[in-house]
């Protein structure tokens, strides 16, 4: 009886350490990308000549993007996958303060309530439901030695879960590489099917390694290798469908899909590959299906009223209107080549950006003459 409860007093103890990894490790890597952007925007206002990869105020960014992520490598030795995965939503919701605060995107006062009052319902909502799954998710632990990674590998639930994401992922691929489907969708469950192997191999590979760490050596059993090799490979995979889904996409949108998406799979995965579950009872479980939920909602609140950037097209164009060329419409656009760093017809500094060419073929518009005057020649245009 003793022995059973400083087991899960020790269980209790090893999700203290994992949940608090988790956040502090979120929270760093928010305050990391906003550092980033921050040198973006910085860089971008200046006429210097320089690559962002050149300041300091970026690799200070990257310096704190490696602590952040090494803490959330370590935490999931500590946590089970069902507690650390959904900590995520840490990251959506200090990014989304931080856009208040650090980089200045702010509204006027009057209709601040009004463009930001479900954003702020939303942070209630991911805190509370953060409570709720941290309080009441599994709290199973068993040391992530080789044998029981192997034992738990070639178990038929693992093998069949396996199986079917595979097929799933095939599927999935096939059809956004030859038939050209660059849905949202599509691309963020190729994220989240990587991201559950990622979530399985980064356990595995940090509980052998902390257990090497205490004195039992993991890292001579080839089940060791396998498993970082996924890991790495998952990762990188992971991190480029996750790219061109935010290049295709509204980054916001993404990010909240992603979560959502990427949160499931990771649970799923845990209770799969892990039996996370195994020993929980269902008031638990249900609770801790009501926090995920809550959080679900609470991000998609905060991502969807973020302030989303308003395309501005500086060039004039070649339709005519009573012989004035309009502005803002989808007519020919005309760029004049110039080496300057403001281009004829251009209200912003586009340096960068390749200049468009005048086409030589242009249709002159119709001239009534009225009376017997002759008609005037049309003046040749000027070339640039």
């Amino acid at each position: 009886m003793d022995n059973s409860q400083a087991q899960q007093g020790d269980s209790y103890t090893d999700n203290l350490i994992g949940t608090l990894l988790a956040i502090f490790g979120s929270v760093i890597v928010s305050i990391s990308l906003s550092i980033q952007k921050y040198s973006h925007v910085k860089l971008a206002g200046t006429k210097a000549q320089r690559t962002f990869y050149n300041t300091k105020t970026w690799w200070s960014g990257f310096v704190f993007i490696c602590i952040g992520e090494g803490a959330n490598f370590v935490s999931y030795a500590f946590a089970p996958i069902a507690v650390v995965a959904p900590l995520n939503a840490v990251s959506v919701l200090t990014s989304s303060i931080l856009g208040f605060l650090f980089l200045r995107e702010k509204s006027k006062a009057k209709d601040f309530a009004k463009n930001h009052g479900l954003a702020f319902l939303g942070y209630i909502l991911v805190i509370g439901g953060m409570y709720l799954f941290v309080s009441f998710g599994p709290n199973s632990h068993e040391k992530l030695q080789a044998e029981n990674i192997v034992k738990h590998l070639v178990g038929w639930p693992v093998l069949l879960y396996l199986l079917l994401e595979i097929i799933a992922f095939c599927l999935l691929l096939y059809f956004y590489k030859q038939h050209n489907a660059n849905y949202l969708v599509i691309i963020l469950l190729l994220v989240a099917l990587l991201g559950s192997v990622s979530v399985i191999t980064v356990k595995a590979v940090s509980g052998m390694l902390l257990l090497t760490f205490e004195g039992s050596m993991q890292l001579n059993y080839p089940i060791f290798s396998v498993m970082f090799v996924c890991m790495v490979a998952s990762v990188v995979f992971q991190a480029r469908f996750l790219s061109q889904a935010c290049n295709l996409h509204d980054p916001s949108l993404a990010a909240c899909v992603n979560y959502i998406f990427s949160t499931f799979f990771a649970v799923v995965a845990g209770a799969v590959f892990y039996l996370e579950f195994q020993n929980e009872d269902v008031l638990h479980i249900c609770m801790f299906l009501l926090g995920s939920a809550l959080c679900f909602l609470g991000v998609f609140l905060v991502t969807k009223y973020r302030k989303k950037a308003k395309i501005f097209e500086p060039y004039v164009t070649m339709d005519m209107a009573n012989g004035v060329p309009t502005i803002h419409d989808n007519g020919l656009v005309v760029q004049p080549d110039f080496n300057g760093s403001f281009s004829y017809g251009a209200l912003v500094n586009n340096d960068g950006v390749a200049a468009a060419t005048l086409p030589v073929n242009l249709e002159q518009p119709t001239v009534t003459v009225r009376g017997t005057d002759a008609p005037h020649s049309q003046p040749d245009l000027k070339k640039d």
